[in-house]
């Protein structure tokens, strides 16, 4: 469930497994989605879908993102917390957790986290631009780009929590 004023999420004990994990980069035009692979080791991007005016559950930005969400057979979803530099909310917070919140009822039963993003957008804006895409072609791709990021950094966060887990377990492998 997405609370409203709450901080991002971590990777932790409520981990769902294995299994692709959608990224969700809420713009106020566009909402860039990204996958994992089902290892959550790489996030590809997948689709812009635009906003609708219309909110709810029922709204058709909101229907599309549950559309791949079923296609993907998602185990997890990760939509990007736009805060300042300095942490504070705004109204584009507001608008990605209202997103999240109408997400989630349509969904119900698959988590959705919400992930710091701080800076994505101009990362994936600066390397687009880095790969020769002219900033007239960057816009189709640039909301993907964020959600790649926002998708990718919670994957790399959830390895290193479970390597943590793993080397502070105690346990020892043995050869065969």
């Amino acid at each position: 469930m997405v609370a409203q004023g709450r901080g991002p999420d971590r990777p932790g004990v409520d981990d769902p497994g294995r299994g692709r994990r959608i990224g969700i980069d809420v713009g106020s035009v566009r909402i860039g989605i990204a996958s994992s692979d089902p290892d959550g080791v790489l996030a590809t991007p997948v689709e812009t879908v635009p906003r609708s005016k219309i909110k709810g559950p029922d709204a058709p930005d909101v229907v599309r993102v549950a559309e791949i969400v079923a296609e993907y057979e998602a185990v997890e979803i990760v939509i990007g917390l736009p805060r300042t530099l300095r942490g504070e909310r705004g109204s584009a917070v507001d608008a990605a957790e209202r997103f999240g919140r109408s997400l989630h009822r349509r969904l119900g039963d698959v988590p959705i986290r919400m992930a710091d993003e701080r800076l994505t957008t101009v990362s994936a804006s600066r390397a687009l631009r880095d790969s020769g895409v002219r900033a007239k072609n960057q816009r189709s791709v640039i909301d993907q780009a964020a959600a790649v990021a926002i998708l990718q950094g919670w994957l790399d966060e959830r390895r290193a929590v479970s390597e943590r887990a793993a080397n502070n377990s105690g346990s020892t492998e043995v050869d065969e």
